[in-house]
Parts: C-alpha cells; structure tokens; sequence
C-alpha cells in the first residue's frame, strides 16, 4: 500500500514540471546542498549574479531535505523534489523523477541531499559553461556559467577543511567559490538556509538560519555579515528562554555571550541591562545603561514604558537612579 500511494503522490506531483511551454528564467549561480551526520541539520547556500536568487534557487526543510535549484532555473524542483522526500523517496528517487518529466533538463542543474545525507546532482548538457558539481560524503557543490571549471572543487574542499556548524561550512564553500573567480558576470544576491535535523511539526521554529541578501556589491560579504549576527541573536534568544523560566544566571551568561559578539549593538546591551537591574544587581546594570543611553536616548524613553506593561519593577527610585546616568537633555525631560 505505501508504494502505490508514493506512485500515485510521484504521478500527481510531476504534472507541474511538463505542463505547457512557459518561459525559462535565469539563475545562473553556484550553490551547495548539505547534510550534517553530528546534527541531522540540513542546509543549502547560493550565490548568483541575479536579484533575489534565494527567491528560488534554495529550498529546505526539516527532517526531509535540502535543494538548489538552479541554471535555467525551475523552481517546482524546489517544492515537488521536497513533497516526493517526505513522501519516502530518496535523494536519487526524487531527482530522476523531476529530471524524467522535464523538457528542458538539458538546461537544468540541481541538486538533492536528503535526512539521511544521501546526495544527488544533475548538470545539463546546455548549462552554459563552465558548469559542473561535485558530489560529496553528504554535500554537493555545484556551479554553472562560472569564470573558471575550478569553482565547484574549490567550494568542495573548503567545505570540508572548515570547522564549526553546518552554516559556517556553507558560507565557506561560498567564500571559496568566489576566491575562485565565482559567476563570470559577478555579484549581486545570496542567500543561506539551515534547518534541524528533527522537525518539531513548526516549520518556522526548525529554522536556524533563513538569510537573504536580495541586492549588495559584495553579497556573500553580507551575508557572513548576518550570519555573525544572526549567531548572536541566537544567543539572546537563548536568554529570553531562560528568563521565562526564572533561570537569571543562564539568562545572563547567554546575553554576556551576545553582548561579546556584538559589543555595539544597542539591543544586546540593553535587554542584559534591564535584566540586571530588575534581579538586583543596579550596580553592574548603570555601566550598561548609560553606554545605550549615549547611543540613543529613546532607549531611556523606552525604559520608562516597561513598568506599564510588568516589564520592569514599578520602583521610581530605581527608575530615577538608572535614568541618572542619561545624558544631560534626557534627565531634563
């Protein structure tokens, strides 16, 4: 019974891919699938000379796979290769499918990894050159329309040689694509998607990372830009979570380590500050505040607003005592 039901799930989804003549749209780019055999995440990164490649080249999801999409790119590839992997299929299964019911493969580079890291490529025959991918133990590179036939390896060993999470070895590859010479026309998007091993059932919640740059001179820069970022606000996330769970000291070594990170971000200095203050610790919060104060001084504003809404203890002497420490024009307001 579950292969007549994967068959007739594989004939209905198909349809879409060979349906009519419509126009083929670019996406000439580079891009790697992965899977992390220490996490279960999977994960997938592009870069392309065209707006908003992450649009529709890169597609995952959690406890099912990863795609890119690319070339002449058709983005059913992305949904229908995702829906036959749920449905049972492999990496392999789901690709030979998809390549079988399109006209145009010749013009198609795609690439799979699945839960259980099993990867498959296609690179058409009339993917303008230079074009190829390489397969890997659990990650495909692949490349089309690049300067040299040297980027899919190169974005293969950098893969493997980094360390840290699955992200990192993502945006390796893309560094190293691009060290390489990258796309022939340049740089304008990029985009880097990593998802958990597990689903939990809430598919934004198994999200790690979801970046997207749309348009930047130098996008794959950016985008390691936002990653440390995002990294950080993972942090102060963390602390958030301990905090409703009345676990301060947690809460505080997560926000710290934020605040490390970011040592000049304005909302990672501030939340650690109230947190402070509201425990008991006003000592240790005045430094901080009066260093968001001199940044802004709507954040003091902003301070005055959180007694209202039991955010912030109802204490007009601690109110005064932190305000204190506001520049001059804000302690006369």
């Amino acid at each position: 019974m579950k292969k007549i039901l994967i068959g007739l799930v594989l004939a209905i989804l198909i349809v879409p891919v060979c349906m009519g003549e419509k126009p083929i749209r670019p996406a000439h780019t580079y891009s790697i699938v992965a899977f992390d055999a220490k996490t279960g995440q999977l994960g997938v990164a592009v870069q392309s000379h065209w707006f908003s490649v992450g649009s529709i080249v890169s597609w995952a999801e959690s406890g099912v796979g990863a795609i890119a999409t690319q070339s002449f790119v058709e983005a059913s590839y992305g949904p229908l290769g995702l829906e036959l992997m749920r449905a049972g299929k492999s990496s392999e299964e789901a690709l030979a499918a998809l390549i079988k019911a399109d006209k145009n493969e010749d013009v198609r580079q795609v690439a799979m990894v699945d839960a259980k890291g099993r990867v498959a490529a296609h690179t058409g025959k009339n993917c303008i050159s230079e074009a190829g991918h390489y397969v890997g133990d659990g990650f495909s590179c692949q490349a089309n329309m690049m300067l040299k036939n040297t980027v899919w390896e190169a974005m293969a060993n950098a893969f493997r040689n980094t360390q840290g999470e699955l992200a990192d070895k993502l945006l390796a590859a893309l560094e190293a694509a691009q060290a390489e010479g990258g796309d022939i026309r340049g740089k304008q998007s990029a985009a880097l998607i990593v998802v958990k091993g597990k689903s939990s059932g809430v598919w934004w919640e198994d999200r790690l990372y979801d970046l997207r740059i749309e348009d930047h001179p130098a996008p794959v820069k950016e985008l390691r830009r936002l990653l440390n970022l995002n990294k950080a606000y993972n942090h102060m996330n963390m602390g958030d979570e301990y905090l409703t769970e009345n676990k301060v000291e947690e809460a505080m070594k997560a926000y710290t380590k934020a605040m490390e990170m970011h040592p000049d971000n304005a909302e990672m200095i501030f939340w650690p500050a109230v947190t402070l203050a509201a425990t008991g610790n006003v000592a240790k919060s005045l430094p901080l505040f009066k260093k968001v104060f001199a940044m802004d001084t709507n954040w003091a504003i902003l301070l005055t607003r959180l007694p209202e809404v039991g955010q912030f203890p109802k204490d007009q002497e601690l109110m005064k005592k932190i305000l204190s420490v506001a520049p001059e024009k804000q302690k006369q307001k």
